[in-house]
């Protein structure tokens, strides 16, 4: 592990300009997505570096910690009276891989074209980084006096798992990063249905279980195939996971956020929505009345849930072998642990396979009744007159389960105006060909963070 700090300097300030701060942050977006920070590897730290230099320009000290070779971490405070407690702005560095021949434009060229910025990052999340450090840069500049410290976290690794980024953070240098509240992704984008725009803010996330499933038999020549060999038990395990569902479980979280959801529509829509905590026509509603995508989600809010990824067996063609394996990506509703995934899964199986745990982390569930929370809803309701903020839980998880672990109460909400007539959704971009975020809705998210922040954290 490494650790660099950057001294700030005097630095002579012009007059603030909004729409030089706008400009700015295009310029600072784009030049981010253009640095390849693919996870794997990561190579985060250039990234950092660039960071630490815009910071660093306008008199912002900023720290640079290593957990590995290149796995960096930049963190920048602004201090407060200490009158009230820090606000922590998270963000991730390192981006998922791409197949660059399903792309419209060169996915690290941060191409602005049809009135967005394509690139992979853009959504997910170089986009609340951008919005982060311009935050700062905005509270300094304005001479804004706070009450609570303001720290900014640009993290490593969060898309393998955390463990070069918050998670080290986390573990190693605990008090760079203790806050009252933290505010990352994933939320506060734009959802329309059915005519009303909807704000979704996340407020709890599922856990994760790495698990492996592992079938064993009799080896033998691949001339004289086996009925019962460990490569078919697997195939028909891994068949039953996947076309199985496992027992619905309702829970606080997920009942406010369709109660709510329900409420903004009319019937039939809003009866299906409320039916869905109804576990005997649940899944009657997945199956043949909501879309298959919508059903996706839902099932997932619904449902611990494990998917098969990974298949491995055998070394040599003529060989067949005594053991086969697959790697399922379980999910956590909050209270389930890895073990009562494990029992649901086997009522499935039966005894044909092994389940081993590797990894897992529980579930985050935040409180929504905080001040922090309803400034959101508040800001929201301001910049978008006919937007409603509601609670919700994503099916995967963010950096909010390693700061969490700190007591922090954590939030995503890196607001996002979409497009009314946009032909995309925004969970198809997220991990998806063709990322890329509206040049207007990116701005209108970065005035609302600013003045989220701004109205929460200054004194008096």
């Amino acid at each position: 592990m490494t650790e660099q700090v950057f001294n700030s300097q005097t630095v002579e300030e012009a007059p603030f300009s909004v729409q030089t701060w706008e400009r700015e942050a295009l310029s600072h977006f784009k030049a981010l997505l253009r640095i390849p920070t693919v996870n794997p590897p990561g190579n985060e730290r250039p990234a950092a570096a660039y960071i630490a230099g815009v910071l660093e320009a306008s008199g912002i000290a900023t720290t640079i910690l290593e957990s590995a070779p290149q796995r960096a971490n930049l963190i920048a405070r602004l201090e407060g009276d200490g009158s009230a407690k820090p606000l922590l702005l998270a963000g991730h560095t390192d981006v998922v891989p791409v197949d660059r021949e399903h792309w419209k434009h060169d996915p690290f060229g941060a191409v602005e074209a049809d009135g967005h910025i394509w690139a992979r990052g853009a959504l997910d999340m170089k986009n609340m980084v951008a919005m982060s450090m311009m935050v700062l840069l905005r509270l300094k500049a304005e001479g804004v006096r706070l009450a609570r410290d303001v720290i900014f976290c640009a993290v490593a690794d969060e898309e393998e798992g955390c463990r070069y980024g918050s998670r080290f953070l986390v573990d190693e240098h605990p008090e760079k990063v203790r806050a009252e509240y933290m505010i990352g992704e994933v939320g506060g984008f734009t959802m329309y249905v059915n005519g009303v725009t909807l704000y979704p803010i996340q407020v709890a996330e599922k856990g994760r279980v790495k698990l492996r499933m592992i079938a064993r038999g009799e080896p033998g020549h691949g001339s004289m195939p086996k009925r019962d060999s460990a490569v078919i038990r697997l195939a028909e395990a891994v068949e039953k996971v996947g076309k199985s569902r496992l027992p619905q479980h309702n829970t606080p979280i997920v009942e406010a956020f369709l109660s709510k959801l329900a409420d903004t529509q009319k019937l039939p829509v809003g009866m299906i929505l409320k039916l869905l905590t109804q576990p005997q026509v649940s899944n009657l509603l997945l199956d043949k009345v909501i879309p298959k995508g919508l059903a996706a989600t839902f099932y997932a809010l619904l449902h611990n849930t494990a998917s098969p990824t990974i298949l491995q067996a055998g070394v040599k063609l003529n060989v067949i072998p005594s053991e086969a394996t697959c790697l399922l990506d379980g999910r956590l509703l909050p209270g389930f642990s890895g073990a009562d995934l494990v029992r649901e899964l086997r009522a499935v199986t039966g005894d044909a396979v092994e389940f081993i745990i590797d990894e897992e982390a529980p579930a985050v569930v935040n409180p929504y009744h905080t001040d922090l929370y309803r400034l959101i809803e508040r800001k929201i309701r301001q910049h978008d007159g006919a937007g409603i903020p509601i609670p919700y839980m994503i099916p995967g998880f963010t950096d909010a389960c390693q700061f969490s672990r700190l007591g922090t109460v954590c939030y995503g909400f890196s607001p996002l105006q979409l497009p009314k007539d946009a032909d995309y959704t925004f969970s198809q971009l997220f991990h998806g060909h063709n990322e890329r975020v509206p040049v207007e809705g990116f701005l209108w998210g970065l005035r609302v963070l600013y003045d989220t922040i701004k109205t929460f954290c200054q004194a008096g």
